[in-house]
């Protein structure tokens, strides 16, 4: 039975000398997995539809296992962030998390337009960094284990001054900060960004400009918090972090 889907190519695999094996995420099926016969080839019809990050509608045999590729329509090549090192390699990270974070046939349409918002505003020149800290706190949901970032993890407050504890999950408040000494500090804008991007919607994204300061305590509060509660280890963020080194 031939199925069509709208999706974004988020894996794939060489298969023998031709063929390639392509994880989707899709709008209508979530993550699913089908086989691209002769994709390889030069002069095959799959060869441009088969590229990752690649947005379309995609027609496919299902089967007992992997369904097999017939045709694609591409929707968005989303050719800016594969021209450019560095949103491709936030794109790869943000792609491998949500990879982790999401199970094989389970719809989520929110997710997929997430995802292909998200990809939209990189490949539009959208801050890179300020996207990727938006999915992340995305995943962290999806995952179930997101911060507690609308106010104090441990008495509720929601006004005055707040640090960041990886203990307890999320914000403390100036009265409740003695119960974690590794409490990571915090400035005012980088606790209102938190809760912002916990909670944003990315159709309403403008143009965000984020002192080197503040991204930087967004970034180390994200990163450890993701080290120490996710148990997952992502190949991309390891090159992505070698590429920052050197701009």
């Amino acid at each position: 039975m031939l199925q069509k889907v709208e999706g974004i190519v988020i894996r794939k695999v060489d298969y023998g000398e031709t063929n390639v094996i392509l994880t989707l995420f899709t709008r209508e099926k979530g993550k699913i997995g089908v086989m691209a016969r002769g994709a390889k080839k030069p002069k095959s019809r799959l060869s441009s539809v088969a590229q990752l990050f690649t947005y379309g509608h995609f027609v496919y045999q299902q089967g007992r296992g992997l369904g097999a590729l017939n045709q694609g329509e591409i929707i968005d090549s989303f050719r800016g962030i594969k021209e450019d090192l560095f949103k491709t390699a936030y794109c790869a990270y943000m792609i491998e998390f949500l990879d982790k974070v999401t199970e094989e046939q389970n719809p989520q349409p929110y997710l997929f337009e997430h995802l292909w918002q998200s990809l939209h505003q990189l490949d539009e020149g959208a801050d890179p960094e300020v996207i990727t800290f938006i999915f992340e706190m995305k995943m962290l949901q999806q995952a179930g284990i997101g911060p507690q970032v609308d106010h104090c993890a441990n008495c509720g407050r929601t006004e005055g001054q707040f640090s960041f504890s990886i203990r307890e999950g999320g914000l403390l408040c100036e009265r409740c900060s003695h119960l974690d000494p590794n409490r990571i500090p915090l400035l005012q804008p980088a606790a209102r960004l938190l809760r912002l991007f916990y909670h944003f919607d990315l159709n309403r994204l403008g143009n965000i400009s984020l002192k080197k300061q503040t991204k930087d305590q967004i970034r180390f509060v994200l990163t450890t918090y993701i080290d120490e509660n996710s148990g997952m280890v992502f190949k991309s963020k390891k090159f992505l972090n070698q590429l920052n080194k050197f701009e």
